[in-house]
Formats: C-alpha cells, sequence, structure tokens
C-alpha cells in the first residue's frame, strides 16, 4: 500500500485522515490573510470553484466576510464532501462534491470565472506520478475556467519549481505574489512584500530572489489567467 506523502493523491488516505481528525483546518492561509489578494483577482459576482476544499472554513470566509455568491467546492474525500454537506446545508452559497481534480468532466468547459487551490497542486506534486497528474490537473482548472477566468494557486513551490510546469501545461499569463507563511492580522505591518504588488517575474524566476533574497519563508501565490486565444500548450 501507498504510504506518507505518496498517498496524497488517493481518496482513501484523505478519508482516513478526515475521519480521524474532523475539526476545521486550513493549509497555508487563512481567508482572512488572503482577502486583499482574492478581492483583486476574482470578483464576488463570478462562479468560484475550490479545488481540494477539505473542511476548510475558507469557503465560509468568503461567503460571509467578501461578498462571495457561488462557491463551489471539491474535494476527491467522500467523507469530508458529506461531512460539510451537512454543515452548510443552510448556507445556499456553498455548495460540495466529490470529484477528482484530475478528471472534472462533470462540468462543462469554461465553467467558472476563477478556481482556487491552496496546497491541491502540491498534494499532487508529492503523490505518484506526480508530473503526469499535475498536468492533468492543469489541463482540468484551464478546461473548466471561463476565458480570461484566473486559476489562484496557492503553494510552497518557488518559481524554479512551478514555473515550467505552470507554462508547459496550459497558456497562462502569470503574475506572482507573496505572503509570509505565518502571516496574520498581527504581524502584517511589516511584510517582506506588499501582499497586492505583484513581484517582478522573468522567464526563469531568477527575479524573485533578486527582489525577495534566497530562501524568503513565504507562501507564493501565482495568479495564472486562461489565455483562450493562445496555444493551448506552450512554452512562454
Amino acid at each position: 500500500m501507498t504510504t506518507g506523502s505518496q498517498a496524497y493523491g488517493e481518496a482513501w488516505y484523505w478519508d482516513n485522515r478526515y475521519s480521524n481528525e474532523p475539526s476545521p483546518f486550513d493549509w497555508y492561509q487563512k481567508y482572512l490573510t488572503l482577502a486583499p489578494i482574492i478581492q483583486l483577482y476574482v470578483p464576488s459576482n463570478h462562479p468560484i470553484l475550490v479545488v481540494g476544499s477539505g473542511n476548510s472554513a475558507f469557503s465560509e470566509n468568503m461567503v460571509d466576510d467578501g461578498g462571495y455568491t457561488d462557491v463551489l467546492n471539491i474535494d476527491i474525500s467522500s467523507v469530508v464532501i458529506e461531512a460539510m454537506k451537512r454543515k452548510y446545508r443552510d448556507k445556499p452559497q456553498l455548495k460540495y462534491m466529490e470529484m477528482d481534480v484530475r478528471d472534472m468532466s462533470g462540468f462543462q468547459s469554461e465553467s467558472f470565472g476563477a478556481v482556487i487551490d491552496k496546497g491541491t497542486l502540491d498534494s499532487i506534486l508529492c503523490g505518484n506520478n506526480s508530473r503526469q497528474n499535475a498536468t492533468k490537473m492543469l489541463g482540468e482548472i484551464w478546461r473548466v475556467l471561463k476565458d480570461k477566468g484566473v486559476y489562484v494557486l496557492v503553494t510552497y513551490g518557488a518559481p524554479v519549481h512551478r514555473l515550467r510546469l505552470l507554462r508547459d501545461s496550459c497558456s497562462w499569463t502569470i503574475k506572482l505574489h507573496v505572503i509570509e507563511k505565518l502571516a496574520s492580522e498581527e504581524n502584517s505591518d511589516n511584510p517582506v512584500w506588499e501582499l497586492t504588488r505583484p513581484v517582478p517575474l522573468n522567464d526563469d524566476g531568477s527575479s524573485v530572489e533578486e527582489a525577495l533574497g534566497p530562501n524568503p519563508d513565504v507562501h507564493y501565490i501565482y495568479i495564472c489567467t486562461k489565455e483562450i486565444s493562445a496555444n493551448s500548450n506552450i512554452n512562454a
């Protein structure tokens, strides 16, 4: 049996985890710390897809604090989806579906104005057949996005590890933002880099180290805008 990080792409791993750890948990960042960047790029009246939603309160906070009206959440774990359906049965702005992000054939193409991913791509990249599965995931995200829709990827992966994957998979226009890993209301007065200000991003990502220094303790936020008019497989 697959164990450890290699199981991150397997439903049984997450079913077991959510059965044993039912308390809400937000990977990487909470909505409060990311709200300025979400509100900058994701219009509140667009249909939003949150992938690998787990039992995070992020989508609830998008609705309650951000005014978002149509947030659909998917996860590979039937255990967590059933739990979240029960929890939010009286909140029509939130919907939950069991679905594998690598195969979202249940959705028509160009269904969503934005896709939000906090840690799901990272999880897939920790598993077996990581490159193949990540490419499937990104292709499906690109497909279900509307033209000019945005894929908001929150990841620990620096540009040297993520840019080629993103650019090889689909035709995106990419902006990069960063946020401290331990960002909160209390320590947001002196950030390493202003959250809503894009970090200079050249072809190989070396400009990021020039701007932030080596090995900054940040999460990277890639704002990937779908360019439907471009070829679907390019090296930007």
